[in-house]
């Protein structure tokens, strides 16, 4: 046993605390018995820096299978690449309405205390991205949005943009597993819409692409 299950078995004995030991001895008998495990990622998981435990979990075979938003697989990638652009804001609850729109000006995305740098983060992953489903399209191939990523990452051709260790990225994680990723919409990222959004003459980028869009 490890030093966070002593502590935990030893100090989460009661209430919330004890369902959390609960819930963490069942997972683990869970995985002794040989079953699979699926993590579901809702609200804005990759940018609270969730792959510093989960990318873990996915290389130990802890994790089986991921269902989230098309907006948590990107912003593990601007998480990736735009890292030292990021503003953490702790007196988020304090700003005006003129603070918002300064934000907004900076084309900085407020997550509660966190801002993502958008632009900066898209500026540096777009293009390889969509020149993936433009090379598909062409071919006739199609593919979930997350095939594409989980080809460009396994190629490394991100690479020279890596701010953080790439330890901690659990697409990079899920990649090299060729987990199975569930997005039941890719209407709340980013990507998404700018492919949406292009001229008519690439708009064939679309047919590449399953996703409900």
């Amino acid at each position: 046993m490890g030093s966070i299950s002593q502590f935990i078995d030893r100090h989460f004995r009661h209430f919330n605390a004890a369902v959390l030991k609960d819930a963490a001895d069942a997972y683990v008998a869970h995985l002794d018995r040989g079953g699979k495990m699926m993590i579901t990622l809702a609200g804005a998981m990759s940018t609270a820096e969730l792959g510093v435990s989960l990318a873990e979990m996915i290389r130990q075979d802890k994790v089986h299978a991921i269902t989230c938003t098309g907006a948590n697989l990107e912003e593990d990638l601007f998480n990736l690449v735009a890292r030292s652009q990021y503003l953490r804001l702790p007196n988020y609850r304090e700003l005006s309405s003129q603070q918002e729109e300064e934000l907004l000006r900076r084309h900085l995305n407020r997550v509660t205390d966190t801002c993502i740098p958008e632009e900066e983060a898209i500026r540096r992953i777009e293009k390889t991205v969509i020149d993936e489903w433009i090379t598909a399209a062409k071919k006739k191939e199609r593919g979930f949005p997350h095939e594409f990523l989980f080809k460009v990452l396994k190629e490394c051709r991100l690479k020279k943009f890596y701010e953080i260790d790439p330890g901690d990225s659990w697409m990079i994680a899920a990649a090299h597993k060729d987990l199975p990723v569930f997005v039941p919409g890719w209407e709340d990222s980013t990507l998404m819409p700018r492919v949406a959004l292009r001229e008519p003459s690439q708009r064939c980028t679309r047919c590449a692409l399953e996703s409900n869009t």
